[in-house]
């Protein structure tokens, strides 16, 4: 038996955002250090490395399983709408953190200002 926590829907929808957010932000600091230590110049590595993880950020919030292909498939094909609608705003919300990150790595590295 498989015991499914359910959380409500506007603090998941806002923790999506920040995950995504973090993920982006904080992989593109630590990457920017090691290129820092392997002799590359940091701040343009870590705008660079900001654009390549937009989209491994957002699989990392929106949850980085199958689940959200699944509730897909059961909002397309078995009428559960309303599961369907709440993924693509989970998505939307991580696209959203991911934005956000890339616009703070820009202002902070002053890359394509």
């Amino acid at each position: 038996m498989c015991v499914e926590l359910k959380l409500p829907f506007i603090p998941t929808l806002i923790t999506t955002y920040f995950m995504a957010l973090g993920i982006l932000i904080g992989g593109s600091i630590i990457g920017a250090i090691g290129y820092y230590m392997v002799g590359q110049p940091p701040l343009s590595s870590m705008f660079d490395l900001s654009q390549k993880l937009r989209i491994w950020a957002i699989v990392g919030a929106v949850g980085g399983t199958f689940d959200t292909f699944y509730s897909f498939e059961k909002g397309l094909f078995q009428g559960e709408i309303i599961d369907f609608i709440k993924q693509i705003f989970f998505i939307v919300a991580a696209m959203g953190g991911t934005h956000t990150g890339t616009v703070i790595i820009q202002w902070l590295t002053g890359e394509h200002v």
